[in-house]
């Protein structure tokens, strides 16, 4: 089980700490949200906040691009050296030649689907990325409700993935319940916020080994 902590949640004031003290907690992928303010109503973490967790971890950082037209930038983050690229299909006209040029430059290709997205709509695309992000929340703002028809989607790409071989990530809400129930659906990964990591009253360390005993 993949365990991601959503660095917007994190406190920016000591960011190079937070870093430090997640990896040491146990964390797999450091989750990195990018909001233009346009394909969703606000914005999170710029350049320098993805150098400073860059540079501060020896683990994958992923970056969440919640932007118009993501293929303007990516090399910008790719340049940084961050090893996930998450890119949302309503965003780009050409969806899986982005897909490509992320995985000529030796990262991981992924996509991001938000709760209205149909699997119909996406599954053409599924043989150009290694991962793919279930939103089951709507994207652009922490510590909202997990939206409950997104359980039946996911089983539906916990399916999906024995044939085309993704790893399956879920992104909103994910409590340390709904991690054991979407863990049994076939999903692979999580991104922790407010719901089982942040601002909670146990260390992060403790947070993650609790994730993982209960995930057995």
């Amino acid at each position: 089980m993949l365990l991601c902590p959503s660095m917007m949640c994190a406190d920016f004031e000591n960011l190079k700490e937070e870093v430090c003290s997640l990896e040491a907690a146990g964390c797999d992928i450091f989750h990195c949200d990018v909001m233009d303010g346009t394909f969703v109503p606000n914005m999170a973490l710029g350049l320098q906040d993805i150098r400073c967790i860059r540079q501060n971890t020896e683990k994958p950082v992923d970056v969440h691009l919640m932007i118009e037209q993501p293929s303007r930038i990516i090399d910008i983050f790719l340049e940084e050296g961050v090893n996930i690229v998450y890119i949302h299909p309503e965003s780009e006209r050409y969806v899986s030649k982005v897909l490509n040029t992320i995985a000529s430059r030796n990262a991981h290709p992924g996509i991001a689907i938000n709760p209205d997205t149909s699997i119909a709509s996406i599954q053409e695309l599924l043989p150009y990325v290694e991962y793919v992000l279930v939103m089951s929340v709507n994207p652009g703002f922490a510590a909202q409700p997990y939206i409950e028809y997104m359980t039946e989607k996911i089983k539906q790409l916990g399916e999906l993935k024995k044939q085309y071989g993704f790893q399956l990530m879920v992104d909103g809400a994910c409590s340390d319940q709904r991690i054991r129930q979407l863990s049994a659906l076939g999903a692979d990964g999580f991104v922790l916020g407010t719901s089982a990591l942040f601002h909670q009253p146990l260390s992060y360390a403790d947070c993650i080994r609790r994730l993982r005993e209960e995930s057995l």
